[in-house]
């Protein structure tokens, strides 16, 4: 069974920093290019930033170019997103997916002073 589990998020000020963490277990995660969404009532679901399977290639939405950094550990199965200088409109829930779509429970970011 395919499962993902993001964590890391909370609450956090403008000009701040978190890192999201998702591990994945059910499928074999080191075959699968690995994806950060997010998602706000407004908005709707955005695409944020993802990374091939073996970690060598990287792609960042605009909004989050220079900010964030995506990264990955085959070997713990676990895909990370590290995310500074933080503005609110970065709030949002945010989750993993992989290749066929899977996506866990996501985990919310909310940036607030």
């Amino acid at each position: 069974q395919v499962q993902l589990v993001e964590s890391g998020g909370g609450l956090v000020q403008p000009g701040g920093s978190l890192r999201l963490s998702c591990t994945a277990s059910g499928f074999t995660f080191s075959s699968h290019t690995m994806t950060w969404v997010r998602q706000t009532p407004g908005k709707g679901l955005e695409w944020v930033s993802a990374i091939n399977d073996g970690g060598e290639a990287t792609t960042y939405a605009d909004f989050v170019k220079g900010r964030f950094t995506i990264s990955r550990d085959n070997a713990k199965n676990t895909l990370y997103l590290q995310m500074s200088s933080l503005e609110p409109e970065d709030t949002a829930m945010y989750y993993c997916m992989n290749t066929d779509s899977a996506r866990g429970q996501g985990t919310q970011v909310t940036v607030s002073s």
